[in-house]
């Protein structure tokens, strides 16, 4: 991180401050080690917080990160840390892998071929390590 004409460095490096005052042992922030920090949400709280809080009978947890994944496939895939995220919200709500899987097919069609690809890679990134704790 040495082009102080990088905004994006710019941000890292004071994201990397931010982390070291709140914790000195944090030597670097990254966004996927900030991401490790809360890696998922317990299923009722995803509940509470997507699912039927707002209306009891519309969609559950589940159907709305499903919508989300779409969502996020249809934008291209760049949101990494939120797909990856997601991905992992969606098995602690009781997705399958298949559903996973045909919801971001299923954009390829919006998104294009690309975008469901890398989607596909980084929800398969996740899942293979799900996979991994769960032997």
């Amino acid at each position: 991180m040495t082009d102080s004409s990088n905004p994006f460095e710019q941000m890292i490096k004071q994201y990397q401050d931010m982390a070291k005052s709140m914790n000195p042992a944090l030597e670097s922030f990254t966004p996927k080690g900030f991401e490790n920090l809360w890696p998922t949400m317990p299923k009722d709280m995803m509940e509470m917080f997507f699912g039927n809080t707002l209306n009891k009978d519309g969609l559950d947890a589940k159907t709305r990160l499903l919508l989300t994944l779409g969502a996020l496939t249809v934008l291209g895939g760049q949101a990494e840390a939120q797909i990856r995220m997601t991905v992992r919200h969606l098995l602690e709500a009781g997705a399958t892998k298949q559903e996973i899987v045909e919801t971001i097919g299923q954009m390829s069609m919006f998104a294009g071929i690309p975008a469901m690809t890398k989607v596909m890679e980084l929800a398969q990134e996740v899942l293979d390590a799900s996979e991994e704790e769960d032997t």
